[in-house]
């Protein structure tokens, strides 16, 4: 081998050629520490992050550099709060299969009177259980030296009694003697005709609901597991129930809230509730149809429960009211912040049944995290949501904060509201400011217990008595006619006819109940009526004239001389000759033809 074929050895680097310990500092090291400000970021072009390795996550450095910047160490995703400008995705609906179809269960094609409709709430078994327990305590109390006229209650008379009770919430007395009163202050026909009023103060008196034995029994267990504290009250509450739920099915938004039955009787079931306008009463958990009002199903609160479920009063008020097999699945539930928490709608999710409401903010189960929360000083219409499971949770800025739990909607859908907002200049204006899905679904559907006590109000039969049995045996009855008022009234709107309005169907109603037990004395009344033949009309030989001559004067022509029509009391320039009677002669008002014919149809 030649010296040709060898190849030149390298040359030695001299100690300038070599590189500064500085650069000799890897480029991929000092990316890594570099933070990015949470401004720059996108959500749509996410921070790549390298994996750092497990020794340096559980022993990070203590240098300034290495130190995590407080974007680093935020929450996740689902861990924090959202704004509007980032999109909620609409939940799965369950759909709406109810156990019947929504509305009245009655034939559409036939007519039925406001009689028939009440009487499918006072059925003949309840009238006649009211009778015999009436009845029997009647006797138990004359048995005990009890004095008055008595002579048992019939059905029909009971009838004639409800009559009455509903007559008092369209003529309103002080004291319910007046209603019988001669006085010419107090003159009042009507119940004078249905009943007597010593017969009215006795049934009165003596209405009973129960077996009485059997509440003498059932007083004898209080304090003890088998005391029942409504049991005075228990048949006809159960049969109205009944009726409540079989005569009608709701619609798919239902709402929750409690309903106050005044009374200031020293009772233990009386409570207080400083934001109702009824402060102080018996309270109802009342479950209505959003739609019309129409009361679906209620409980009546007792006080403390003796056994308690461990789920809290306003959870088991709301289950107890919603009969899955009764009702159906895929109903929207609606309630205020007394009773919605996130363990009773994931409840209410989990029966197949939306939920929404207003939410206290100290609930067990709310999110607890402060991450981009709404602040204090937040402008009005600024809204945060976040999401856990089925659940959504929002808080809007309104005049005050609302908080919003809801299982069936999304936190945004881009709606406004109109709102005063002030200006930087310090005048007021009106403008458009975003609203949560959640707040107006809640403020649309929320109304029906409000709907169904606005509607008892207007005519309740509601008065001052002694009794506390009597005192919801009254709301009973206001129950069972508003009820009967929304049947009678959607029949009439689905054969598109006009209905009555709720005073109209009172007041048939309480004619139609007077007249039961009376048709055979008033048939046989109108039989011995004797019709008199209407007298021939005698021939007309009238014939109109002016009342006066006609002035020269153009502006006075048709002013001057005229004298008052004797059927309308206007001024006019005709006349009868014959009669020699002012009468008017005009298209709309032919006073002259009217007055004739009531002339002639009167009797020598």
């Amino acid at each position: 081998m030649g010296s040709s074929d060898l190849s030149p050895l390298p040359t030695p680097l001299s100690s300038s050629d070599l590189p500064s310990p500085s650069s000799l500092t890897p480029r991929k090291k000092r990316t890594r520490n570099v933070s990015v400000s949470p401004s720059k970021r996108s959500a749509a072009t996410p921070l790549k992050r390298s994996t750092p390795t497990p020794s340096k996550r559980s022993t990070p450095t203590p240098s300034k550099r290495s130190t995590p910047s407080k974007r680093s160490t935020s929450a996740p995703l689902e861990d924090r709060w959202h704004d509007a400008s980032e999109e909620d995705l609409s939940p799965p609906q369950f759909p709406f299969c109810p156990k019947r179809t929504p509305g009245a269960q009655l034939d559409f094609q036939k007519t039925y009177s406001p009689l028939e409709i009440f009487k499918l709430f006072f059925t003949p078994v309840v009238l006649q259980t009211l009778c015999t327990n009436t009845n029997k305590f009647a006797a138990q109390k004359r048995a005990e030296g009890g004095r008055g006229r008595w002579t048992d209650v019939t059905p029909d008379e009971m009838l004639n009694f409800l009559s009455l009770v509903v007559y008092n919430g369209l003529v309103k007395v002080s004291a319910q003697r007046d209603l019988w009163k001669k006085t010419p202050l107090f003159r009042f026909p009507f119940p004078s005709e249905v009943m007597p009023g010593y017969r009215h103060a006795a049934i009165n008196a003596n209405l009973h609901m129960c077996d009485p034995a059997a509440g003498v029994v059932n007083d004898q267990l209080r304090g003890k597991p088998g005391h029942d504290g409504l049991f005075r009250l228990r048949p006809l509450l159960d049969d109205l129930l009944n009726a409540c739920r079989a005569h009608y099915h709701p619609h798919k938004n239902l709402s929750v809230d409690e309903r106050m039955v005044a009374t200031k009787a020293n009772n233990r079931m009386k409570q207080y509730m400083k934001a109702k306008p009824t402060k102080w009463g018996y309270k109802l958990f009342v479950l209505a149809d959003s739609q019309n009002g129409y009361t679906c199903n209620f409980s009546i609160y007792q006080g403390k429960s003796q056994h308690p479920s461990g789920n809290g009063l306003s959870f088991d008020a709301v289950v107890d009211l919603l009969k899955v097999p009764y009702l159906g699945t895929g109903f929207h539930v609606y309630v205020d912040n007394f009773y919605t928490s996130p363990k009773l709608f994931t409840h209410l999710h989990q029966l197949r049944f939306g939920a929404c409401g207003t939410l206290r903010e100290n609930r067990v189960g709310f999110p607890r995290t402060t991450e981009n929360a709404l602040t204090k000083k937040a402008a009005k219409g600024e809204l945060r949501w976040i999401r856990e499971g089925p659940l959504i949770f929002v808080k809007w800025k309104d005049a005050r904060d609302v908080i919003m739990c809801s299982s069936i909607h999304k936190a945004f859908s881009r709606e406004c509201v109109m709102r005063r907002v002030r200006r930087p200049d310090g005048f007021w204006s009106k403008e458009e400011i975003p609203v949560p899905e959640p707040v107006t679904e809640y403020n649309k559907y929320m109304g029906g217990v409000d709907l169904s006590d606005a509607l008892i109000k207007y005519f309740t039969v509601h008065r001052k008595t002694f009794q506390w049995t009597t005192k919801l045996f009254l709301h009973f009855v206001d129950i069972a006619v508003v009820n009967s008022f929304i049947i009678f009234k959607e029949m009439a709107e689905a054969k598109k006819q006009k209905s009555l309005t709720q005073k109209g169907f009172r007041t048939v109603l309480c004619e139609q109940l007077a007249q039961v037990g009376m048709g055979k004395a008033s048939t046989s009344k109108a039989e011995e009526v004797v019709i008199a033949p209407k007298p021939e009309p005698k021939p007309f030989t009238c014939y109109p004239g002016l009342v006066c001559e006609l002035s020269d004067d153009p502006f006075l022509s048709a002013s001057k001389g005229r004298r008052k029509c004797r059927r309308c009391k206007s001024s006019t320039i005709y006349k009868c000759e014959a009669c020699d009677v002012p009468l008017c002669i005009i298209p709309r008002r032919m006073c002259f033809t009217e007055w004739h014919k009531d002339k002639l149809s009167q009797p020598d």
